[in-house]
């Protein structure tokens, strides 16, 4: 039975239920993370469990594109006139998917008119689709630079809005958010940091497609759409894996920004943003002392998104290894705010100093009364949970993964040379593998008695790809 439009809303809005308090399992996978805040946790899998996971039904599919990014999912969406368990995916070139999750069956395939000059190129989208709260929309971006507003029913085109002039340069990397009729999306840039581009937050409206106002991390006195080569300043990119976070209370629009100069001014390189809900107006910053050696040695403090914590308080991990616990309440106000940071702890790390960069998206899981956040990089899995306003080690093995996902009590982590890994997550015990092709920055979602898990690399520019799902029926 679908469950009621009511829960939907509270999960968009960013609600995190335990397993004591959701009365009804949740159905939908609306945005990255599945709300506004992506915890990449959730109360129940759906009948998926220590004792079957290792025995589900596997399936894979063939898919017309590269996903090397996560998806969204509508359980009992209306789809060509009936109804469907539906995994809606977006690949590098800008092709959204609408893939029957029981019968793998592809439902319908939208195409930007950009394809076929952009197909095999470097210019790629690592983006994530969100849903409309009226679930019969959906969100997705182009490598082209558009974002576009698509109909559930049969992948037509209801808008297309541009948020970049130059879309060689600032590229479509993360997930899109949809809050108080709103479509909030970042550029970043490509490989190499290639000048000149400004990462920048675009919030458009919802449903006509108006672009409504651009706040930029570099010449952030000029609001609109730049031409990057008119600032005398470039990078910043905002490549976060779910991309904005959203305070499901205020609207307010949390980032973080990757190399680039700072001067707690008008150029906001390596830095965490706080901007009010029509990103109009800054409301809070913060960027470690050392912001100028982060940006000399390109050790991005934002190559994660901002982790949603509550009571007050965001982490932020980076490149340089670190975690950092900041609390919002120092934030505050346009002044710049240096340093002040409540723990500096320590990402898994081995000699190398890629094996300790995070480029995954930390997941968040309340358990029993505790906080607990899981984190993987190239070098290993940690798990922590917040006391007393800091993160204390709960275990960590040295397996590698991207962004990791909870569901019931079990943690999930993809491990790009083709295995996710399945674990308790408060014991860290791994209770399974399982095999999968290999992959880059994907993550897995979990929900409704199905794993989803896609393939390939971005770099690899392949206009093919796979998708395997996990059933328990």
């Amino acid at each position: 039975m679908r469950h009621s439009l009511a829960l939907s809303f509270l999960l968009g809005a960013g609600l995190v239920m335990t397993a004591s308090a959701q009365s009804t399992p949740a159905r939908d996978w609306l945005m990255f993370g599945g709300s506004l805040t992506s915890p990449s946790a959730i109360a129940s899998s759906g009948g998926i469990t220590a004792a079957n996971v290792a025995k589900l039904s596997k399936r894979e599919v063939q898919l017309p594109g590269t996903v090397d990014a996560s998806g969204i999912y509508l359980h009992g969406a209306m789809v060509k006139g009936a109804r469907h368990n539906t995994l809606f995916l977006t690949a590098l070139y800008g092709k959204t998917m609408a893939i029957d999750a029981d019968s793998g069956k592809i439902l319908w395939v939208y195409t930007p008119s950009s394809y076929s000059q952009l197909a095999g190129s470097h210019q790629v989208t690592n983006s994530i689709p969100a849903a409309d709260p009226d679930l019969k929309h959906i969100y997705t971006a182009s490598p082209d630079g558009y974002i576009e507003k698509l109909s559930v029913a049969d992948g037509h085109q209801i808008w297309r809005t541009s948020i970049t002039r130059l879309p060689l340069r600032e590229k479509m990397d993360s997930g899109l958010k949809v809050d108080r009729g709103r479509v909030i999306a970042v550029t970043a840039g490509y490989n190499g940091d290639r000048p000149p581009y400004q990462g920048h937050v675009a919030v458009l409206d919802a449903a006509s497609g108006e672009l409504l106002h651009v706040w930029n991390s570099l010449c952030s006195d000029r609001p609109g759409l730049l031409d990057p080569s008119t600032c005398s300043e470039s990078d910043s990119a905002i490549w976060g894996r779910p991309g904005p976070q959203i305070d499901p209370a205020t609207g307010d629009i949390f980032i973080a920004t990757g190399n680039a100069a700072w001067n707690g001014k008008t150029n906001w390189g390596d830095a965490v943003i706080q901007l009010n809900s029509g990103a109009t107006q800054m409301l809070g910053n913060y960027t470690p002392a050392n912001t100028d050696e982060l940006n000399d040695r390109d050790l991005d403090v934002g190559s994660s998104s901002p982790v949603w914590l509550g009571g007050g308080i965001i982490a932020q991990g980076g490149k340089d290894g670190t975690f950092r616990l900041i609390s919002i309440a120092s934030m505050a106000g346009t002044a710049p705010h240096k340093d002040h940071e409540l723990q500096v702890a320590r990402l898994p790390a081995n000699d190398t100093r890629r094996g300790e960069m995070l480029f995954g998206q930390p997941a968040v899981w309340q358990h029993d009364g505790e906080t607990w956040v899981f984190a993987a990089t190239a070098a290993g899995t940690e798990a922590w949970v917040l006391a007393n306003r800091k993160l204390s080690t709960q275990w960590k093995n040295a397996t590698d993964g991207t962004s990791p996902f909870v569901a019931g009590d079990l943690l999930y982590v993809f491990d790009p040379a083709g295995l996710l890994n399945v674990y308790e997550a408060a014991s860290g015990k791994r209770v399974t593998q399982l095999a999968c092709p290999r992959g880059h920055w994907q993550s897995p979602v979990v929900i409704d008695g199905h794993i989803f898990m896609t393939d390939g690399n971005a770099n690899r520019r392949s206009t093919i790809g796979t998708l395997t799902i996990w059933s328990v029926r």
